[in-house]
């Protein structure tokens, strides 16, 4: 729970992964942020295997805030170091689909973080590094601009939390109640509330 984006896409052929690694590296050491370098080229040949070890990129973790990974695989699409070590060994077609479903939640790093992770994202796009590359993100500042509609879904969310939390503290458990019924019964009097 809490304000994420979620994204994907490809490394364009011709561009070039060491340049974008420098740039992002520049730009999160002047923003304080960390950051992991991995591989700085691609392999020659596609690898039909992938591996532990063939993550090809940077990935940078700004404060309070989930890492964002600018990060491929050998078939030059964008994945996560997680996302290889948890669904790179699967065979299965619907599982290995999640292998490139990248998701970063800002919510806890604020609306200056969030914006400053767009941005980045929106400056490699312009400058042709990824090709099929979608964005969705929960504070709409992708796909707007608008700081007045990510500062009110910053808000949204912050409320939404807020209740949550209040909720289970102030709510017991019932006698016999499973932790799922528990907060699928919290969920439900927090959207009954929002309704009046």
């Amino acid at each position: 729970m809490g304000l994420s984006i979620h994204y994907n896409g490809k490394f364009r052929d011709g561009a070039d992964l060491s340049a974008m690694i420098d740039e992002i590296k520049e730009i999160a050491e002047i923003l304080n942020w960390d950051y992991h370098v991995y591989n700085r080229e691609f392999p020659e040949k596609e690898h039909r295997e992938i591996s532990e070890m063939e993550i090809y990129g940077i990935e940078v973790i700004p404060q309070k805030c989930e890492p964002v990974s600018f990060c491929f695989l050998p078939n030059r699409r964008l994945s996560a170091k997680h996302l290889l070590m948890f669904w790179g060994k699967t065979d299965e077609g619907m599982e290995n689909k999640f292998l490139y479903l990248l998701s970063t939640k800002t919510q806890y790093a604020g609306i200056e973080v969030h914006k400053a992770i767009i941005l980045l994202f929106k400056h490699l796009v312009k400058s042709n590094y990824f090709e099929n590359f979608e964005m969705i993100d929960e504070g709409e500042y992708w796909e707007t601009g608008d700081e007045k509609i990510l500062e009110e879904n910053f808000k949204r969310y912050n409320a939404l939390i807020d209740n949550f939390t209040l909720a289970i503290e102030s709510t017991g458990m019932n006698e016999n109640e499973t932790i799922e019924d528990f907060i699928t019964r919290i969920a439900k009097m927090i959207n009954k509330k929002r309704k009046k």
